[in-house]
């Protein structure tokens, strides 16, 4: 079992170990996984390669809670962990999620995977790259128990579109044409900001909480607010 380092509480995230030599750094990827320390209270954990993190999530996909997955930064002259394209698909494999994403140091990020939640909101890359998986005879069943969730409650069909594809819906379009200052403000908005206003109109399960969502955010645009989007 790899060897978890005590837990720190301090809000920042420091490293915890000492810069090593090429020789010495080679010999530590060779192992499956390898644990660090982090301010949360989910262990951090470094996998050589995508085939290792399959593994580990093999053993404890249903008794852990997560992890924080430590990556290489690309072009970063540091030995090669497992990508962060490669571990999603893995984690979607057998029912896991990305979550949060942190800066560690000039050489790594850290990303959050954790179990699906029942209840959780899928995201259309998502969906795609599902599609994909299951083509190549790669999802187990782990995975397509939460697919199969998705679609029986209507999840999978309102999965929600990312950031660089989101397009202003014509109910809300309507709605801020009708209050100039409430418009004013959203265009005013970062992407972030007005991606946060998006989604949270868009995953809306029914037409009456679509419609009272969107009266609320113009009605929080006009005092220039924004709401907050769900958690996915």
């Amino acid at each position: 079992m790899p060897r978890v380092r005590a837990r720190t509480r301090s809000s920042a995230l420091e490293s915890d170990t000492k810069p090593k030599s090429s020789s010495s750094i080679a010999k530590k990827q060779s192992k499956p996984a390898v644990p660090a320390t982090t301010s949360s209270d989910l262990p951090t954990i470094i996998f050589p390669s995508a085939s290792a993190f399959e593994a580990w999530l093999v053993t404890n996909t249903s008794s852990s809670p997560g992890i924080w997955l430590q990556i290489s930064k690309k072009g970063r002259p540091v030995p090669t962990t497992v990508t962060y394209d490669e571990a999603l698909d893995v984690a979607l494999c057998l029912g896991w999620i990305d979550g949060q994403r942190r800066a560690r140091d000039a050489d790594y990020f850290l990303q959050r995977f954790t179990p699906r939640r029942p209840a959780s909101l899928w995201s259309r890359r998502n969906v795609d790259k599902v599609a994909v998986l299951v083509a190549q005879g790669r999802m187990r069943p782990e995975g397509q128990a939460a697919i199969d969730a998705a679609k029986a409650d209507g999840r999978w069909d309102r999965a929600y579109a990312g950031s660089s594809t989101i397009q202003v819906p014509a109910d809300l379009d309507a709605a801020l044409s009708r209050n100039p200052e409430a418009k004013t403000f959203f265009e005013s908005l970062t992407r972030a900001q007005r991606y946060s206003v998006l989604v949270r109109i868009e995953t809306a399960k029914s037409v009456a909480t679509r419609e009272r969502r969107i009266a609320q955010s113009v009605e929080q645009l006009a005092q220039n607010k924004t709401s907050t989007s769900p958690k996915s």
